[in-house]
């Protein structure tokens, strides 16, 4: 598989540099990704993880993978997190800052003073780390861990390439987003070739538990259509979980249901724990979600991101219809 933006000298290099890193490690690397995995992060994970045991590297993979994204991992090859960092380790950080250590999941990166790569496609990505490939450009990182993996010179099979399908399948919207451009389908394409199941993943992916209806009816009762329908926000709490008998997995996917409402061009999902708030967001039409979750705290990309806020849902529901009426009159006055 050729680089899937060689066209830019400084993403090739830096694929190589990545590469380059990882090869040349000779101890234990640990493959890290974000808090509440999606399928970009797994499948990212899954991807380099499998790759660079194939070259006879030892990997280690802490995660807390969600129910529905289990289907893809095979037995052992998912850890639990780690409670301390094994000697002489390499810490590779996907799809996730390396730089914002309370969003990686499965390892303390403030107690880590071993080099650190990090692959990441977030806008908001500070760049510091030992060997660094991030690019906002691509919808997905499982793109740029497919050119590291071409780089690093790992034979490719269905077991490397079907997890990095999953990444550019789910971070595109199954390719229905803006952000999937002709180098996006060159990339399926490639990973198709190496025998990627795209079939097989969307079946599964498109499979939920009688729990998961039972919370969806609770949680389109609380839909409020704002600003002339213009937002969509629904709410879920502990005690809709409790009647359903759910998970907080199952919440996932239902902003995206929220997001197909006609006329929206900002979905909202809050997940209410009590004493923080969660926010799932999604946008379209020139509104940027992305934009909302920044004057939260939070980040993502311009048409999905998330934000926590600390205190009861009456509080941070001021501060998140402030900071989506800045974003209305932000795009209603052409900015």
């Amino acid at each position: 598989m050729t680089g899937m933006n060689d066209a830019t000298p400084s993403y090739s290099q830096a694929v190589q540099a990545v590469a380059e890193r990882l090869r040349a490690h000779s101890g234990p690397i640990v493959v890290l990704s974000h808090e509440s995995p999606d399928g970009d992060a797994l499948g990212s994970v899954l991807g380099l993880t499998r790759a660079l045991r194939a070259l006879g590297r030892e990997v280690i993979a802490p995660m807390e993978v969600p129910r529905y994204l289990r289907f893809l991992v095979q037995e052992g090859e998912i850890v639990p997190a780690l409670t301390e960092w094994p000697q002489g380790a390499l810490a590779a950080v996907l799809d996730v800052d390396n730089n914002d250590p309370t969003r990686v999941a499965g390892a303390d990166l403030t107690v880590f003073d071993g080099p650190v790569v990090n692959i990441d496609h977030h806008g908001t990505n500070r760049r510091q780390s030992d060997a660094l490939l991030v690019d906002p450009s691509l919808p997905a990182t499982a793109m740029m861990v497919a050119d590291v993996v071409e780089a690093l010179g790992a034979p490719w099979t269905e077991q490397v390439a079907t997890p990095l399908m999953l990444g550019l399948n789910t971070d595109t919207g199954s390719f229905r987003f803006d952000s999937v451009t002709p180098r996006t389908f060159e990339a399926a394409a490639r990973l198709l070739s190496h025998g990627a199941r795209l079939g097989w993943i969307n079946d599964n992916l498109g499979q939920h538990p009688r729990s998961y209806y039972l919370l969806l009816r609770e949680v389109l009762t609380t839909m409020e259509f704002l600003y002339g329908g213009r937002v969509v926000l629904a709410r879920v709490d502990d005690a809709m979980l409790e009647r359903a008998g759910a998970t907080w997995e199952d919440v996932e996917s239902y902003v995206n249901i929220l997001r197909g409402a006609e006329g929206s061009v900002l979905a909202v999902m809050v997940k209410d724990y009590g004493d923080r708030i969660k926010l799932s967001l999604r946008s379209r039409g020139g509104v940027s979600a992305q934009n909302v979750a920044v004057a939260l705290g939070g980040g993502g990309h311009v048409p999905a991101a998330g934000a926590t806020l600390t205190g009861p849902y009456p509080e941070a529901r001021e501060r998140l219809d402030a900071a989506v009426a800045t974003e209305l009159e932000r795009v209603d006055q052409g900015g």
